[in-house]
């Protein structure tokens, strides 16, 4: 994230979505991560006569408020502009009826500041309403789109977020003022901006396994189907471009892999039906250095599975990687109100262990937990 032609590719991908200047962020040592105590209001889930299959898919204790219009300009990228949206914790006035956005609701600070969670506008718009009310603020990067084909939005699209992040970090935003925590953030993101959320992981570019995979494609057996093929290696005949946007403080290393896309604040992520592999490879992925958790859809048909979601797990450098894989769930599942009740649900476990201290959370996202749910496989699926 079965076979598209490339027009559906490209329809599917946008349906399904669907830092500072990389001079002046130097690589760093992989962060220490561990669970850090956050005081927020109670989290945990709804008690009632019967059981929840997926209790954190519930809402949380907050109402949830959103606000957009913060804009910024990146001078270290020719001022390109960037603008967001923010899902948080809020307050309903009195009598007034909930809707699906709540502009500019008063934000709620009894639990502030709230741990961040930084992906693009159009997935903040699935997740932002539900994590907001389990005690997160959500960060979503507006105008981050699907592309009929791999370009210089795999060096912009995580630019942008970071620089997001640097953005929320350095100055309050009006009206959110000592709501954020953005030393505890996360990231997330579905189909194509799951190669963003990738790429913030700490996963590296490796330009020698990219050109060998698009040059050798077609003798592959089997062989990836064509327009997947397309999708992926239209960018290796513009490769020196797209090399020369990433620039030299990124592209030059002792290893031949490109520095990795990512800030130490970010402690988590969450690729959901991902796309990537080919641009990190083996021994890019093995660069990941913090908790991950993979969503993948078996029967993925923009994202083949065992092209993209296994491969990328298989490969993960971290200690603490989870993948769930979703049974007979094909790359629009996030269209479908079971699928996306569960993710919400590993979402705020996931993120409520990692970047709120919520320890009993791990049993939500357990191989435990996923073996007694039906459609659900715990790691990479084997079949029946």
């Amino acid at each position: 994230m079965k076979r598209k032609t490339p027009i559906a590719l490209t329809i599917c991908l946008f349906l399904a979505f669907g830092c500072s200047s990389p001079t002046e962020r130097p690589a760093s040592a992989p962060p220490v991560i561990t669970p850090t105590a956050i005081t927020i209001a109670t989290t945990e889930p709804v008690i009632t006569e019967e059981p929840i299959s997926y209790p954190l898919s519930e809402a949380g204790p907050y109402d949830f408020g959103t606000r957009q219009n913060y804009k910024f300009t990146d001078p270290g990228r020719s001022d390109r502009e960037i603008s967001i949206t923010v899902w948080y914790p809020a307050v309903l006035a009195d009598g007034a009826t909930p809707s699906s956005y709540n502009f500019d609701t008063a934000p709620n600070s009894s639990g502030a500041p709230y741990p961040l969670i930084l992906s693009s506008a159009k997935v903040g718009s699935i997740f932002g309403p539900h994590l907001a009310s389990h005690g997160f603020i959500v960060v979503g990067v507006n105008a981050l789109d699907s592309s009929p084909n791999w370009g210089k939005w795999l060096i912009n699209h995580p630019l942008d977020i970071l620089f997001a992040l640097d953005q929320v970090a350095a100055t309050p935003l009006t009206g959110l003022e000592g709501m954020i925590d953005a030393e505890h953030a996360g990231a997330m993101g579905y189909s194509f901006d799951g190669y963003n959320s990738l790429a913030l992981s700490g996963a590296r570019v490796d330009p020698e396994f990219y050109l060998a995979q698009c040059a050798g494609a077609g003798a592959m057996n089997p062989p990836p189907p064509e327009w997947w093929i397309k999708y992926n290696c239209e960018m290796n005949v513009t490769w020196d471009e797209f090399t020369a946007l990433a620039g030299p403080a990124i592209t030059t290393s002792e290893d031949g892999l490109w520095q990795p896309m990512t800030d130490d604040r970010i402690l988590a992520v969450m690729p959901m039906a991902p796309e990537g592999a080919w641009l990190f490879g083996e021994r890019g992925l093995a660069a990941v250095d913090r908790p991950t958790l993979i969503i993948g859809a078996t029967a993925d048909d923009i994202n083949p599975y065992d092209l993209e979601a296994s491969y990328i797990f298989e490969h993960l450098g971290t200690p603490d990687k989870i993948m769930i894989s979703f049974i007979g769930e094909d790359h629009m599942m996030v269209e479908s109100d079971e699928p996306a009740a569960r993710m919400k649900h590993f979402a705020a476990a996931f993120f409520g262990y990692y970047l709120q201290g919520q320890e009993d959370y791990t049993e939500y996202f357990s191989e435990e937990f996923v073996s007694q749910r039906d459609g659900l496989a715990w790691e990479v699926y084997q079949g029946e």
